[in-house]
């Protein structure tokens, strides 16, 4: 890894910006901290409704994210439950939650009123503006048919998911808004797992005694994953077939939009579980070419398809490429995959001590960000095995598993699990993951869901003392959320550029504002904003605040202080 300085001028490392921190002082402070259900007023529990026969949905939930649903400048967080389907019927209805910010560290549930229940079996969420009106949309996945909630802009949501063409019958995963074509609106890929129903559920276990435990997905077909093309009149059409996308059989998990080759146009890398990984490139005429056998990214070092489920993608050593990630399950190790700058991959996992540490470890949510603000971004991932029995048949493999923490210090990446805080000694069966702050402090917290329990909402203290401005960018020409905006800045001897990428991680949709974080600097000196096309402007703003979140508009060249 080349250090983040080298070409940026100056390296910024935790050590030296944090004087006090737990670098240097062990466990004085932790990283992260829960925030109890006492304190939250989130209540609110997954029920996977494990069955006898060991279906394999019940153990591949929940999904959450946060969403600003009512635009006042505070992110709210929702939360993905199972619910009646096939092969399950709740004694007593399960419902998705929806919970208000109110600015104090508290959440009230509001779903009922604001009408996003759900209503099946459900998996992921992914939050995007798609009709342009300025307030974020809800596109709920789920085993059966997924959910389209439109925002009313009143604090209610109405389903709009047989109109707008999008229900994705079948067993859908994750989902992402971005623009593949550029025409300024956000379109929709979803993932789309297994041919699956109560009928097709396989016996996997022992044979002699009849136990089932829960099968690897090997023993079922893969299917085409679903894109929806944006008409611009509040309905989608299914192009997956003329894309190219719908010739590709996977079993996707996690999906993430990236710009691989810095064309300017949104590429698609798809975790496959026990098939090849998918890196559809956008051929920016409306198709896309499966690149992950040629890139490197498809199948693990010695040619095997591995479990793959969460994924996502960042510049982590400051080159100007994408880089990749993706996270599988035990013996196979997960996967940090550095860009060559020439449509191909190294797998630099093991040089970091990353294969070694998950090597008897799942994934599923997985995300870059800079969690202590000193301007490169860390890597946090929530772990847990699919089987809940594996302990029986496995030896030195967990169900439950802890979260880990991978510190970036401009040089490589070091694991500081260990060091992060108490949190990161509990096993967890933990399953989507989004970040957000929560609270508004510049320091992005993390949400988790738990497969058949509570939530886990950390409060993130691991970046006081360093400085930050936070960003919500607004498309006009292009597309409403930006994505696909890069933003670059100076701050000192220290410059930094970070793509908008749409999505990643598993079931779970994250805080749309960009925080850039500029360590014990206090002042950042320009911003420029690149934004998507089909304008493609360039902006560059001067005389900024810090500590702040302010509000850049396509085509205003002025900052707005956020409400």
């Amino acid at each position: 890894m080349q250090a983040l300085g080298a070409a940026a001028g100056g390296i910024i490392t935790a050590r030296s910006l944090r004087a006090g921190s737990v670098f240097s002082t062990g466990r004085a402070r932790p990283l992260f901290v829960p925030v109890p259900a006492s304190t939250s007023g989130i209540s609110w529990k997954h029920v996977n409704g494990r069955s006898p026969e060991y279906y394999l949905p019940e153990t591949t939930g929940a999904g959450c994210a946060f969403i600003d649903y009512d635009n006042d400048g505070w992110m709210d967080i929702y939360l993905v439950n199972s619910g009646r389907c096939d092969f399950y019927q709740p004694l007593s209805p399960l419902r998705n939650a929806l919970y208000h910010n109110n600015r104090d560290g508290t959440f009230t549930d509001v779903t009922e009123k604001a009408g996003v229940t759900g209503g099946g079996y459900g998996m992921g969420v992914a939050v995007g503006d798609y009709n342009g009106d300025g307030w974020p949309d809800l596109c709920v996945t789920q085993y059966g048919q997924s959910i389209l909630y439109r925002n009313n802009r009143d604090g209610t949501f109405t389903d709009v998911t047989e109109q707008a063409g999008v229900a994705a019958p079948g067993w859908a995963s994750s989902a992402v808004w971005f623009d593949y074509n550029n025409d300024g609106r956000l379109d929709l890929f979803v993932c789309r797992f297994v041919e699956f129903n109560k009928s097709l559920n396989k016996f996997c276990g022992n044979s002699q005694t009849s136990e089932r435990y829960y099968c690897y997905p090997r023993v079922y077909q893969p299917t085409p994953s679903w894109l929806f093309h944006n008409n611009g009149d509040g309905t989608f059409k299914n192009v997956a077939p003329e894309s190219g996308i719908g010739r590709c059989l996977g079993k996707a998990w996690g999906v993430v939009a990236t710009d691989i080759n810095n064309d300017g146009w949104m590429d698609l890398f798809v975790a496959n579980d026990t098939v090849q990984n998918f890196l559809f490139l956008n051929k920016r005429d409306g198709t896309f070419e499966e690149i992950g056998l040629e890139a490197g990214v498809g199948y693990s070092p010695d040619g095997r398809a591995r479990s793959g489920m969460g994924v996502d993608s960042a510049d982590y050593d400051q080159d100007g490429w994408e880089d990749l990630f993706v996270d599988n399950v035990d013996q196979e190790m997960y996967s940090l995959y550095h860009n060559n700058h020439n449509l191909t991959f190294d797998d630099m996992a093991e040089a970091y001590g990353i294969a070694a540490r998950t090597q008897l470890m799942s994934g599923w949510g997985v995300k870059f960000f800079d969690y202590d603000n000193d301007g490169n971004v860390d890597l946090f991932i929530a772990n847990g095995h699919p089987d809940d029995k594996i302990q029986q048949h496995s030896y030195g493999v967990q169900y439950r598993e802890p979260l880990l923490l991978f510190h970036n210090d401009g040089h490589g990446f070091e694991d500081v699990s260990a060091e992060a805080g108490a949190v990161f000694d509990e096993p967890l069966a933990a399953r989507g993951m989004a970040i957000g702050d929560f609270n508004n402090d510049g320091a992005a917290d993390v949400l988790i869901g738990i497969n058949n329990g509570p939530p886990l909402l950390l409060r993130n203290e691991a970046a006081r003392g360093n400085h930050w401005l936070g960003i919500r960018l607004v498309g006009k020409r292009g597309n409403p959320d930006a994505v696909g905006a890069r933003l670059t800045w100076q701050a000192g001897n220290v410059r930094r550029s970070r793509l908008k990428v749409g999505g990643g991680s598993y079931l779970a949709s994250h805080d749309p504002r960009e925080v850039l974080g500029i360590g014990v600097r206090t002042r950042i000196d320009w911003l420029e904003i690149t934004w998507p096309q089909p304008s493609g402007l360039v902006e560059k703003f001067t005389d900024l605040p810090i500590d702040q979140y302010i509000t850049l508009v396509e085509g205003s060249g002025a900052a707005v202080s956020a409400r």
